[in-house]
């Protein structure tokens, strides 16, 4: 056992770091980390491990752990926890937890490197052309707008529109003086 296990299993009780499992416990070097900070590894289950290491292998429920490990006082699991969150927002409850979760301003910008240097999101049209912000595009189908009583026609001209950060499947654009969120599979690139 190396020392960095042994140090990591008594910071944490000898449980995971994320979900409090006592099973299969690994050190998991955190990536996109700081050269200047200390801790830069948590010990976790070879459950959180797996999932956090192939994304596809993610099980949401599994992480609802991160109601309670988010409070860590150790910013290395807090970075770990920040980034799991984000990851799977557009579940909801995960933004949520965001919304109140506390981070120091460093270890804050150490969890949002990883998330920025993680997958590169592209934007792509019905057609497969690349869109980025400030382009203009049509709408390649009539389109019910939620909650603003209208629907928007098929031939609308968007014009400069901006990408969802976190989601290469939506845009956000004008039609009818209202900001909406547009699926990037019915809208055409025109420049």
């Amino acid at each position: 056992m190396s020392a960095l296990q042994k140090q990591l299993e008594e910071r944490s009780g000898n449980k995971c770091e994320l979900c409090n499992s006592t099973n299969a416990l690994v050190v998991y070097h955190v990536p996109d980390s700081p050269s200047d900070v200390k801790e830069t590894s948590i010990l976790a289950c070879s459950t959180c491990v797996d999932q956090l290491s192939d994304h596809q292998l993610i099980e949401a429920n599994h992480w609802r752990c991160l109601n309670d490990s988010m409070w860590s006082t150790i910013p290395v699991v807090q970075v770990v926890a920040y980034r799991m969150l984000y990851q799977l927002k557009h579940l909801g409850w995960p933004a949520d937890l965001l919304d109140i979760m506390f981070l120091e301003e460093d270890t804050r910008a150490w969890a949002h490197a990883g998330i920025s240097q993680g997958n590169t999101i592209i934007h792509r049209d019905t057609n497969g052309n690349i869109l980025a912000s400030g382009d203009h595009v049509v709408l390649i189908k009539d389109l019910v707008v939620k909650g603003a009583n209208f629907t928007a026609k098929r031939g609308t001209p968007v014009r400069n529109i901006s990408l969802v950060a976190d989601d290469e499947n939506q845009i956000e654009g004008k039609v009818n003086a209202q900001q909406i969120v547009i699926l990037t599979q019915y809208v055409k690139k025109t420049s």
